[in-house]
């Protein structure tokens, strides 16, 4: 199950490991803080920015960390290999999948690692139980492999526009997309990568609680831009939404695996 519902999770709180995702692009939400103030029952805090390695002329970026840096990180959070890990945010950007593709890119188990359909949104407008108790954590000893596969760099993209072996779906707005719409990045341009396609996360997400549009909806919406196969690699402003396209791909499509342009447009559109 890649989507788990809040019925399941409040049925399962303590059969599995649930992890805090939240990240935020405006900068009047800390998604730690609001961690700290409420959280669901037994959740760890996973620091996206953390757990990313900046690059110094990219700060606004979120590439995958080295694999030292992720065993130490996820050791830290008490984390095992043969965990079963439910992954949830409070991020209108769906902040969750990003951090299940991270999970997916350093090897864990896909059967044993799952997003909370409409995550924190969802769970409160439900009324449900939330706590500020700290979690208890004891370390373990996480062991990682990487599948690079699962991504690809700017060399790659850059060839790609020559060659057209595979599709840039870009989760951007379609203004931003369009380049009618300043990037809220210092130092990048406006615009998109030639030759991709536009797929707004806005468009396969139902805004009321953040949860995913029906595989139907999904099948028809992707269909509708002639998406299918496996040659589609998803984009955005800095490969956190892109996640939020992969997994909704791998709803309908099983063969999919999840492919991301890690650096994305703030390292595609840098000035």
């Amino acid at each position: 199950m890649t989507l788990v519902s809040t019925s399941w999770l409040s049925e399962n709180l303590n059969k599995v490991k649930i992890i805090d995702a939240s990240w935020h692009l405006v900068k009047n939400r800390k998604a730690i803080e609001e961690y700290n103030k409420e959280h669901i029952e037994n959740a760890i805090f996973f620091d996206l920015d953390k757990n990313s390695s900046q690059r110094k002329d990219l700060p606004h970026g979120h590439f995958l960390p080295s694999l030292n840096d992720h065993e130490k990180a996820i050791s830290e959070m008490g984390i095992l290999n043969t965990d079963r890990i439910i992954i949830y945010c409070y991020s209108d950007l769906i902040s969750s999948c990003r951090a299940w593709f991270q999970f997916l890119f350093f090897g864990h188990d896909p059967k044993l690692i799952s997003v909370l359909n409409g995550g924190m949104k969802k769970w409160k407008l439900e009324g449900r139980k939330v706590t500020n108790f700290k979690t208890k954590i004891i370390p373990s000893k996480y062991k990682a492999e990487e599948n690079k596969n699962m991504i690809k760099i700017k060399s790659q993209i850059d060839e790609n526009i020559k060659r057209q072996e595979f599709t840039v779906l870009d989760a951007r707005s379609k203004n931003r997309f369009l380049g009618l719409e300043t990037e809220p990045r210092p130092g990048v341009k406006s615009g998109s990568i030639e030759g991709s396609k536009s797929m707004p996360l806005s468009e396969i997400v139902n805004v009321k609680d953040n949860t995913f549009l029906d595989t139907k909806k999904l099948r028809d919406i992707f269909n509708s831009i002639e998406i299918s196969g496996n040659k589609i690699v998803m984009s955005c402003g800095s490969s956190v939404t892109a996640a939020s396209l992969a997994l909704a791909y791998s709803l309908i499509n099983d063969d999919y695996i999840p492919k991301i342009y890690i650096g994305s447009w703030t390292e595609f559109g840098k000035r």
